[in-house]
């Protein structure tokens, strides 16, 4: 696993959310965002998305978990009435793992983040949750991140 310290800029994203459990369902509702933003013409090489699990199957029931498929969009993205949802994630300092895009990789990723995080004496930010990043360069190369924001 490739490791590096990132500053990650807040970013203005639309999204849709999904609640249950955490798995393959996730990517139907990527597919729903990238049709969305192909018919708005924005979706391109230089897109990135963002899957973000916004609570802890550990604490939270599995039916009541929630995930977010967002795209990053620009300041002056006009925001319409669709069902789509509009929001801003959190900057700051995150622990960025490079992985294989594979299923199988990011769930590996997963399970083995938190360890690699305390090897390393990095305590989570809490405050923030943890973002897949999938750029469409780095798609591209069959690759995307998982970023931990850190203390």
């Amino acid at each position: 696993m490739n490791v590096n310290i990132e500053m990650i800029p807040s970013y203005k994203v639309a999204y849709i959310r999904r609640t249950g459990p955490y798995g393959p369902e996730n990517d139907q509702i990527m597919e729903q965002l990238k049709r969305w933003a192909r018919e708005k013409n924005i979706f391109n090489e230089s897109s990135i998305i963002l899957g973000i699990a916004q609570d802890n199957p550990q604490f939270t029931e599995p039916k009541d978990c929630r995930y977010d498929t967002c795209l990053v969009v620009s300041d002056e993205f006009d925001i319409d009435n669709t069902y789509i949802n509009f929001g801003e994630t959190i900057g700051g300092r995150y622990c960025v793992f490079k992985i294989s895009h594979t299923a199988e990789a990011v769930q590996k990723a997963w399970m083995g983040i938190f360890s690699e995080l305390s090897k390393r004496n990095y305590k989570i930010d809490d405050r923030r949750p943890i973002l897949e990043r999938y750029a469409m360069q780095m798609i591209n190369e069959h690759y995307c991140e998982i970023c931990a924001p850190i203390l």
